[in-house]
Protein backbone atom coordinates (compact mmCIF):
# COMPACT_ATOMS: atom_id res chain seq x y z
CA UNK A 1 0.00 0.00 0.00
CA UNK A 2 1.44 3.01 -0.94
CA UNK A 3 0.25 6.21 1.44
CA UNK A 4 0.42 9.66 -0.04
CA UNK A 5 -1.54 11.71 2.92
CA UNK A 6 0.52 13.22 5.98
CA UNK A 7 -0.67 10.25 8.06
CA UNK A 8 1.45 9.85 11.53
CA UNK A 9 2.49 6.08 12.60
CA UNK A 10 3.99 5.08 16.31
CA UNK A 11 7.01 3.02 14.27
CA UNK A 12 8.64 3.80 11.40
CA UNK A 13 11.76 3.16 9.28
CA UNK A 14 14.30 3.90 6.39
CA UNK A 15 17.37 2.84 5.46
CA UNK A 16 21.01 3.60 3.45
CA UNK A 17 24.45 3.82 3.09
CA UNK A 18 24.05 7.86 3.97
CA UNK A 19 27.53 8.05 2.36
CA UNK A 20 27.60 11.97 2.30
CA UNK A 21 24.89 13.33 3.38
CA UNK A 22 23.23 15.38 1.35
CA UNK A 23 19.96 17.36 0.06
CA UNK A 24 18.06 13.96 -1.10
CA UNK A 25 19.28 12.21 2.70
CA UNK A 26 17.74 15.61 4.36
CA UNK A 27 14.56 15.32 2.46
CA UNK A 28 14.23 11.67 3.05
CA UNK A 29 14.82 11.83 6.94
CA UNK A 30 12.73 14.76 7.77
CA UNK A 31 9.77 12.75 5.49
CA UNK A 32 10.44 10.13 8.00
CA UNK A 33 9.98 11.89 11.08
CA UNK A 34 7.14 14.31 9.56
CA UNK A 35 5.45 10.80 9.30
CA UNK A 36 6.33 8.51 11.90
CA UNK A 37 6.73 9.50 16.20
CA UNK A 38 9.80 6.78 16.22
CA UNK A 39 12.03 6.48 13.47
CA UNK A 40 14.25 3.49 12.83
CA UNK A 41 17.24 4.35 10.61
CA UNK A 42 18.85 1.51 9.40
CA UNK A 43 23.04 1.96 8.52
CA UNK A 44 24.56 -0.26 5.77
CA UNK A 45 27.60 -1.84 7.71
CA UNK A 46 30.64 -2.08 6.18
CA UNK A 47 30.32 -6.00 5.77
CA UNK A 48 27.50 -5.49 3.71
CA UNK A 49 29.38 -2.76 1.73
CA UNK A 50 32.09 -5.44 1.10
CA UNK A 51 29.27 -7.65 -0.78
CA UNK A 52 27.66 -4.75 -2.98
CA UNK A 53 31.15 -2.74 -3.43
CA UNK A 54 29.90 1.28 -4.67
CA UNK A 55 32.35 2.92 -7.35
CA UNK A 56 33.69 5.04 -5.09
CA UNK A 57 34.90 5.11 -1.53
CA UNK A 58 32.69 5.33 1.40
CA UNK A 59 33.35 6.06 4.56
CA UNK A 60 33.38 3.39 7.87
CA UNK A 61 30.33 2.65 9.58
CA UNK A 62 31.06 4.52 12.65
CA UNK A 63 32.25 7.65 10.76
CA UNK A 64 28.74 7.62 9.35
CA UNK A 65 26.54 6.88 12.15
CA UNK A 66 28.65 9.95 14.24
CA UNK A 67 28.30 12.02 10.79
CA UNK A 68 24.42 10.64 10.95
CA UNK A 69 23.73 11.27 14.95
CA UNK A 70 25.32 15.09 14.02
CA UNK A 71 22.53 15.56 11.64
CA UNK A 72 19.47 14.10 13.31
CA UNK A 73 20.98 16.50 16.73
CA UNK A 74 20.75 19.49 13.99
CA UNK A 75 17.11 18.51 13.37
CA UNK A 76 16.11 18.13 16.79
CA UNK A 77 14.98 14.63 16.20
CA UNK A 78 17.79 12.85 17.66
CA UNK A 79 15.56 11.67 21.01
CA UNK A 80 13.20 10.10 18.56
CA UNK A 81 15.67 7.96 16.52
CA UNK A 82 17.20 5.03 16.51
CA UNK A 83 20.39 3.76 14.35
CA UNK A 84 20.77 0.19 13.79
CA UNK A 85 22.85 -1.87 11.78
CA UNK A 86 22.26 -3.10 8.22
CA UNK A 87 23.77 -6.19 8.01
CA UNK A 88 21.26 -7.13 5.16
CA UNK A 89 18.84 -5.40 2.54
CA UNK A 90 16.23 -5.32 5.09
CA UNK A 91 17.00 -5.18 8.21
CA UNK A 92 14.33 -5.13 10.95
CA UNK A 93 11.75 -4.37 9.08
CA UNK A 94 10.93 -7.77 8.21
CA UNK A 95 10.79 -9.04 11.70
CA UNK A 96 9.55 -6.06 13.82
CA UNK A 97 6.27 -6.56 13.86
CA UNK A 98 6.01 -3.00 16.01
CA UNK A 99 6.64 -0.79 12.57
CA UNK A 100 4.06 0.38 10.61
CA UNK A 101 5.53 1.99 7.68
CA UNK A 102 8.61 2.41 5.37
CA UNK A 103 9.99 5.20 4.61
CA UNK A 104 11.94 5.30 0.74
CA UNK A 105 13.08 6.81 -1.83
CA UNK A 106 11.99 6.32 -5.48
CA UNK A 107 14.85 4.73 -6.08
CA UNK A 108 14.71 2.51 -3.65
CA UNK A 109 10.84 1.47 -3.77
CA UNK A 110 11.41 -2.22 -5.12
CA UNK A 111 12.99 -3.03 -1.79
CA UNK A 112 9.70 -2.42 -0.23
CA UNK A 113 8.24 -5.24 -2.17
CA UNK A 114 10.54 -7.61 -1.46
CA UNK A 115 10.08 -6.63 2.13
CA UNK A 116 6.01 -6.98 1.72
CA UNK A 117 6.43 -10.23 0.37
CA UNK A 118 8.51 -11.35 3.61
CA UNK A 119 6.32 -9.45 6.05
CA UNK A 120 3.60 -11.54 4.60
CA UNK A 121 5.32 -14.83 4.68
CA UNK A 122 6.22 -14.47 7.63
CA UNK A 123 2.68 -13.68 9.26
CA UNK A 124 3.48 -9.83 10.14
CA UNK A 125 1.14 -7.27 8.41
CA UNK A 126 2.03 -5.41 5.14
CA UNK A 127 4.27 -1.79 5.82
CA UNK A 128 2.92 1.20 4.39
CA UNK A 129 5.23 2.43 2.11
CA UNK A 130 5.77 6.10 2.13
CA UNK A 131 7.53 6.85 -1.16
CA UNK A 132 9.86 10.29 -1.19
CA UNK A 133 10.69 11.74 -5.00
CA UNK A 134 14.55 12.08 -5.44
CA UNK A 135 15.93 15.88 -4.72
CA UNK A 136 17.08 17.28 -8.21
CA UNK A 137 20.41 18.88 -8.94
CA UNK A 138 20.48 22.20 -11.28
CA UNK A 139 21.11 19.64 -14.09
CA UNK A 140 17.69 18.16 -13.25
CA UNK A 141 19.46 14.78 -12.15
CA UNK A 142 18.97 13.50 -9.30
CA UNK A 143 21.67 14.39 -6.17
CA UNK A 144 23.25 10.93 -4.90
CA UNK A 145 26.36 10.54 -3.12
CA UNK A 146 28.07 9.13 -6.18
CA UNK A 147 27.55 12.50 -7.92
CA UNK A 148 29.23 14.10 -4.95
CA UNK A 149 32.45 11.50 -5.00
CA UNK A 150 33.07 12.45 -9.07
CA UNK A 151 32.65 15.88 -8.20
CA UNK A 152 29.47 17.06 -10.47
CA UNK A 153 27.91 18.52 -7.83
CA UNK A 154 27.73 19.73 -4.27
CA UNK A 155 25.54 18.29 -1.07
CA UNK A 156 22.89 20.72 -2.54
CA UNK A 157 23.05 20.25 -6.00
CA UNK A 158 24.97 22.81 -7.42
CA UNK A 159 26.95 21.97 -10.15
CA UNK A 160 30.48 22.08 -9.46
CA UNK A 161 31.79 22.22 -13.55
CA UNK A 162 29.43 24.07 -15.52
CA UNK A 163 30.07 23.67 -19.09
CA UNK A 164 31.14 26.60 -20.92
CA UNK A 165 29.40 27.96 -23.36
CA UNK A 166 30.88 28.13 -26.86
CA UNK A 167 30.00 30.65 -29.47
CA UNK A 168 29.03 28.91 -32.62
CA UNK A 169 31.03 30.68 -35.89
CA UNK A 170 33.85 32.34 -33.60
Amino acid sequence: MRETLTTRFRKVAVGGTFGRLHSGHLHLLEKAFDVGDEVIIGLVTDELLKRYPKEHRIASYAYRKTQLLRCLSTLGVAPRASIVPLNDAYGPTTTDGSIEALVVSRETDYRSREINDLRIARGLKPLIVVVVEMVLAEDRLPISTTRIERAEIDRDGHLLHKESSRTIGA
